[in-house]
């Protein structure tokens, strides 16, 4: 287990319990306890956990992970929504993707379809984005136009926020927006932790013909700080075969499109 992924186990562990001990973390995750105290300073240097005497607490912040901590958590069921969300993508349209990792894996499968990369005069896809990661795995892997969204970076998400890519999306049209979002809820609606990238996804789904909202199960019938969207406004939510079939009735009920990849 590399760095990250301990970092990324030990920062859920405190998510589960509130507080952890070197001792009971070293034998959860098979390593000395030398390398998990190391671990608890360097998260705390990060204001990530509030270091205690033999281990940790969580302090608040942990639900809001860097992009690239998160990596190992739901890779599978991302890398089956990423596909069935870009089998939704017809080629000649243009499209929203903001970041996260779902987004990436969505991104991902858009740069390997044959259909959408095989005109090298003019694209076949163009994606707008506000995420810096997403334009570097399309513009390494493919042929599309992409377009960037100025602003400020969130180095936690590398998503750009803020109103200089707000100048840019409100002159756009989108065929169709694919977002990846940190909670979604019959009732409440599309959702993000961070205010700033809730403000711009919510420019891309007023800009979007069609809407479609791409999260793992564990996102389902949760709730995050800042609103996106209403539930009206999506048309299509991707999910994994693991979402609830309460909750993915309590979706379809709402009028909207369900695909368990």
């Amino acid at each position: 287990m590399d760095r990250y992924a301990r970092w990324n186990a030990l920062l859920e562990m405190l998510t589960d319990s509130g507080r952890v001990s070197v001792e009971e973390a070293a034998e959860r995750l098979a390593v000395s306890q030398a390398t998990i105290r190391r671990d608890f300073d360097q998260l705390a240097q990060q204001q990530m956990i509030t270091r205690t005497r033999g281990g940790a607490v969580a302090n608040g912040v942990s639900y809001d992970l860097p992009l690239r901590y998160k990596t190992a958590k739901h890779s599978a069921e991302k890398q089956r929504i990423g596909a069935a969300a870009a089998a939704l993508v017809s080629p000649g349209t243009v499209v929203g993707l903001n970041g996260g990792t779902t987004s990436t894996e969505v991104a991902r499968a858009l740069a390997v379809r044959p259909d959408l990369n095989t005109n090298a005069e003019g694209a076949q896809l163009t994606v707008v984005t506000n995420a810096l990661n997403i334009a570097n795995e399309l513009l390494v892997r493919s042929r599309m136009k992409v377009v960037v969204a100025g602003g400020v970076v969130r180095p936690k998400s590398f998503e750009l926020v803020g109103p200089l890519g707000g100048a840019l999306l409100r002159e756009v049209t989108l065929d169709v927006a694919l977002l990846g979002v940190d909670a979604i809820d019959p009732q409440l609606g599309a959702a993000a932790h961070h205010e700033g990238e809730a403000a711009m996804n919510n420019l891309m789904v007023a800009r979007a013909k069609r809407v479609v909202i791409i999260a793992d199960s564990s996102k389902l019938g949760g709730h995050a700080f800042a609103r996106i969207c209403p539930v009206d406004r999506v048309e299509t939510l991707v999910t994994d075969s693991g979402a609830a079939p309460e909750v993915v009735e309590a979706f379809r009920a709402a009028g909207v499109h369900v695909i368990c990849a």
